[in-house]
């Protein structure tokens, strides 16, 4: 499906045109056929060039659905095709909506922005007690806390796990800062979760039932799930995939119950294209719900509360001049055009929502894939339609741009070679070997099995793997390859004990921050 919307012609009479305005939202198929060879292209050119499973593509243009395409499949394979009803994770753009339902309870008189955490959750603790004291709840959605890049993210990260939200509301007293409290951004996804929180003890329901109450009823989101649901009676469901020497294959499959995970709120919603459209329809046509949310709130949410770095990339690309966080968007200026957006990455899963409100105008991503480039240069080339039309970017111009960058950021922190690994035997290790708690991420096991040590993560059963050796450094080879961040394991013996801690950090210096190995400090409790 794909084209343009119905040009409705002046000579016709106000109800005709009121009813050929009425048939083209009826009937998205049907105007999408009138075609826009453009954006055609530049779908099929970025699902050919990165060799994409599945994607889903729409945009809004004057407030009105203008285009949707879907290609793909829902699993590689299996011949069962996307559609515009498929359910995609749309992960962190799943924190606009937690900020929606906040930014509904403040019109409601049930909370507001500058309530102390405290109020709503006692137990809220920070590393500092005065940074307890001091955090708002606008706060926990800004990306200020002084927390480091992902802290804690091992808490949500690889899923399943068995953390829970009441175990990041107390591990967060645990993580250090690495900056001090407001003066720094840097993006967080555990204060996403304890918003979550703050919205269930001030809506007095729980997270995932203040969604379905506060967005997904009244803005008829019909197909968006969150909490736990199933996935035979949901319907079509995009599994996440990552790409091998023999093509796309399925990772993390959902099973046939989908759990309420505990990074709902942080990213754990699920949307359809269709859904997404109207959405972004709602933030662009406020006139359409005027009693969603107030026009204090909407600004309020789209104000500028946490100046972010404007990138070289931002610079050289789209000659920006300023980046911000409101509640839940990014906010920037693209060619002199006024930008609200967010992209969502989750393993396999990847969103982008980009909004220029000025002009009524939205683009929505969702690939079920290895989809970061492939989401970047068509966001790119698709954006640039409406704030550079006189420009005739293109999907390879891009592709190559971000090529080139980055191998020059490949070169500056090139990746250590561990291709010479081997397993590390007991009797190599017998001087670390035994059973470690970190204060936040709890209990993990370093003890020989056979011929070998195994690290079993208690709390995170993914993070289970062999110890190999490079040289004379240490590593973890873990069994599921999706979880594609090996770290170096450091040991050294504690001074005051003489007992062993130890430490992690990363083999790949760009592996994913939320794999914030950086944060954990392990001490030995007992031998194995």
């Amino acid at each position: 499906m794909r084209g343009a919307p119905f040009a409705i012609p002046r000579i016709l009479s106000p109800i005709m045109k009121h009813l050929l305005a009425c048939l083209a939202l009826l009937a998205p198929v049907a105007h999408a056929e009138a075609g826009n060879d453009a954006v055609d292209a530049a779908v099929q050119q970025t699902f050919d060039h990165y060799e994409l499973p599945g994607i889903a593509v729409g945009i809004i243009r004057d407030g009105e659905i203008a285009y949707t395409r879907t290609l793909g499949e829902l699993q590689a394979g299996s011949g069962e095709k996307i559609d515009n009803d498929t359910l995609f994770k749309i992960a962190s753009n799943s924190k606009a909506m937690t900020a929606g339902v906040l930014a509904r309870l403040v019109d409601a008189g049930k909370l507001k922005w500058d309530d102390p955490v405290t109020k709503y959750l006692p137990q809220f603790r920070m590393h500092d007690p005065w940074v307890t004291q001091q955090m708002q709840v606008r706060d926990l959605l800004i990306h200020n806390s002084g927390l480091g890049l992902g802290a804690g993210d091992l808490m949500l990260w690889p899923e399943p796990n068995r953390f829970t939200r009441d175990d990041i509301i107390a591990g967060l007293q645990h993580l250090k800062p690495t900056h001090s409290f407001r003066a720094t951004y840097a993006y967080d996804n555990l204060l996403y979760v304890v918003a979550g929180e703050v919205a269930a003890a001030a809506g007095g329901a729980p997270y995932e039932e203040l969604v379905k109450r506060e967005l997904f009823q009244p803005l008829g989101l019909s197909r968006c799930q969150v909490g736990e649901w199933n996935r035979a009676e949901v319907g079509k469901v995009a599994q996440p995939h990552m790409r091998t020497p023999l093509g796309n294959r399925v990772i993390r499959e959902d099973d046939e119950v989908v759990p309420n995970v505990t990074s709902m709120a942080a990213g754990g919603i699920r949307c359809s294209l269709d859904d997404m459209l109207t959405w972004m329809r709602m933030w662009l046509s406020p006139d359409a719900t005027p009693a969603w949310l107030s026009p204090a709130q909407r600004k309020a949410v789209w104000t500028a509360h946490m100046p972010m770095p404007v990138s070289a990339r931002m610079r050289a690309w789209d000659n920006s001049h300023f980046s911000a966080y409101g509640y839940g968007w990014r906010l920037s200026d693209v060619d002199g055009a006024w930008k609200v957006a967010h992209t969502g990455t989750l393993a396999g899963m990847y969103s982008s929502v980009i909004l220029l409100p000025d002009q009524r105008t939205g683009i929505v991503i969702l690939i079920n894939g290895e989809g970061e480039a492939a989401r970047t240069v068509l966001g790119q080339v698709l954006t640039k339609q409406f704030t550079a039309p006189q420009s005739t970017p293109t999907v390879a111009y891009y592709a190559e741009l971000l090529d080139r960058e980055r191998a020059g950021e490949r070169a500056a922190k090139p990746k250590a070679d561990t291709r010479h690994r081997t397993i590390a035997s007991p009797r190599a290790l017998a001087a670390w070997t035994g059973h470690y708690r970190d204060p936040w991420f709890g209990d993990v096991s370093l003890c020989p099995q056979g011929d070998r040590v195994r690290f079993v993560a208690a709390r995170s059963p993914m993070l289970a793997g062999t110890m190999m050796r490079v040289d004379e450094r240490w590593l973890v080879d873990w069994d599921d390859d999706s979880v594609d961040a090996e770290p170096w394991l450091h040991f050294a013996a504690a001074k005051a004990s003489g007992d062993a801690g130890l430490t992690l950090s990363h083999v790949d210096p760009d592996a994913d921050f939320s794999y914030d190995y950086a944060d954990l400090d392990f001490h030995r409790t007992q031998a194995c």
